[in-house]
């Protein structure tokens, strides 16, 4: 991949011979009918259990001990996933850890959303993640989630993906009267607080002089058809996002377009990878995590103590004792991947890249030393070791890589989980697919960088 002249990352589709490239197509068409089934943290977890258990994985709390070739996996409140197969080297030795986000930036819905405006019914939102807002007006919406009322009885919520269904909607201003709002800045034509979601218009048919007739009708239509009240908002997990399939770009369709590609591309990768490792040398694990996107705190978050913890219970089954240095073996033993899409380089907007050390669509997995932003700040770095030992494992396999930054120093930058995982003193590098639009309510991958990937993820996993 690198010539004398310098590292010169080639286009993988003229890499990969014609057999390849039709796995490379056959992988993606199984990642957009995932991608586009699974919108939320709760929906990829409820998958990935449904996968994980077709091929032999067993909840680790049923196990009685643990032996190489085992499978397991746990949950962490219907929103992060931990899977693994015990290896061959004893566990002391570190696992191979790919670690992933299934948060993607959307619209949550405020404890008490419900109003009506001018015989309009809405439910107001609270974005979640760093937005564009402008982008998600006037697009179809689904609604997604759980309420639980407060007997505990759950009621899931998926609303707009049928074509049965009705979708959602957020209005913008018509061109003819948007003078004043075309002077603003982008950030403030669309303010966060006008992301309210159209959801009724028909206004209650009785004889009561009420006002708000169109709330109470929307009110009867959820108590009759979804067993909601009004009140069961305020325990809900519900969130907007947008009701498009996941679609082939181009002619010759080698891109994909689909909302959450960040980072549900990286996840399903790293999901599909632990399912094929076989026999692995050390212990291969992937780990599914929430709320990276607003800093990976909270209970499902990377700062919780679930990863550590069901580590510690696999170490005591594994061992039959426990003891806290035998953890600390193990954790700062642990090889790991971040896997976390890149920027990639968008011609249209040239000037907040660097040519030179940008990653580029349709060049495989980008290798990203390390992220932050401006002066590093919040980064996680790869050592000189490590990046070596990595990049030398893909080149000896024949799997394609790039190396990229997000964007010019001075323009902006993005973290991962991958300072986390190095807090445990592991070894740890970000590597995912480039994507164009990223934070879009539709991102675009390139179907050669996701199966590159998908290739690096289980290279790694079995080495």
């Amino acid at each position: 991949m690198s010539e004398k002249k310098g590292f010169n990352p080639k286009n993988a589709w003229l890499e990969m011979e014609e057999d390849e490239q039709q796995e490379a197509f056959n992988l993606s068409e199984e990642y957009a009918k995932f991608i586009t089934e699974n919108k939320t943290e709760r929906e990829v977890t409820s998958r990935a259990v449904e996968m994980l258990e077709k091929e032999g994985f067993e909840k680790l709390e049923e196990m009685d001990d643990l032996k190489q070739g085992d499978k397991i996996y746990s949950v962490n409140r219907e929103r992060e996933v931990l899977a693994l197969v015990v290896g061959k080297e004893p566990l002391t030795s570190g696992m191979r850890l790919l670690g992933s986000h299934i948060d993607s930036p959307r619209l949550d819905l405020k404890p008490n959303p419900l109003n009506e405006k001018s015989e309009l019914a809405f439910l107001e939102s609270h974005y979640y993640g760093g937005i564009k807002k402008y982008q998600w007006v006037t697009i179809p919406l689904a609604l997604h989630g759980v309420l639980v009322k407060d007997d505990g009885t759950r009621i899931e919520v998926n609303i707009g993906e049928n074509k049965e269904d009705p979708v959602f909607y957020i209005t913008d201003l018509l061109i003819h009267l948007s003078r004043d709002q075309m002077k603003k800045k982008m950030s403030e034509g669309i303010t966060g607080e006008k992301l309210n979601v159209v959801v009724g218009s028909i206004p209650l048919q009785d004889d009561n002089d009420e006002n708000e007739k169109v709330k109470a009708a929307v009110l009867d239509l959820l108590s009759e058809k979804y067993n909601i009240e009004g009140e069961d908002f305020v325990s809900a997990d519900l969130e907007v996002v947008p009701a498009f399939e996941a679609r082939d770009v181009g002619f010759d369709r080698g891109l994909l377009a689909a909302y959450g590609h960040d980072d549900r591309v990286c996840s399903y990768a790293a999901l599909k990878a632990v399912l094929e490792a076989e026999r692995p040398r050390y212990s291969a694990a992937a780990l599914l995590v929430d709320k990276e996107e607003i800093g990976s705190m909270g209970s499902t978050g990377m700062k919780s103590r679930f990863f550590e913890n069901q580590v510690a219970e696999i170490i005591d089954k594994y061992y039959d004792e426990y003891s806290d240095l035998l953890l600390r073996k193990v954790l700062r033993n642990t090889e790991a991947i971040s896997g976390d899409v890149n920027a990639g380089y968008d011609p249209d907007f040239s000037g907040q890249y660097s040519e030179t050390n940008s990653a580029y669509l349709g060049k495989g997995i980008v290798l990203t030393k390390y992220t932050g932003a401006r002066g590093k700040s919040g980064a996680s770095e790869a050592s000189a070791e490590f990046m070596g030992k990595i990049r030398g494992l893909l080149n000896e396999n024949g799997v394609l890589w790039q190396i990229g930054e997000i964007g010019k120093v001075d323009k902006g930058g993005g973290g991962t989980i991958a300072q986390f995982l190095a807090n445990y003193s592991m070894d740890v590098v970000d590597a995912g697919p480039p994507l164009l639009s990223m934070h879009a309510p539709y991102e675009l991958v390139s179907k050669i960088d996701l199966y590159n990937t998908y290739l690096a993820y289980l290279l790694f996993l079995e080495n």
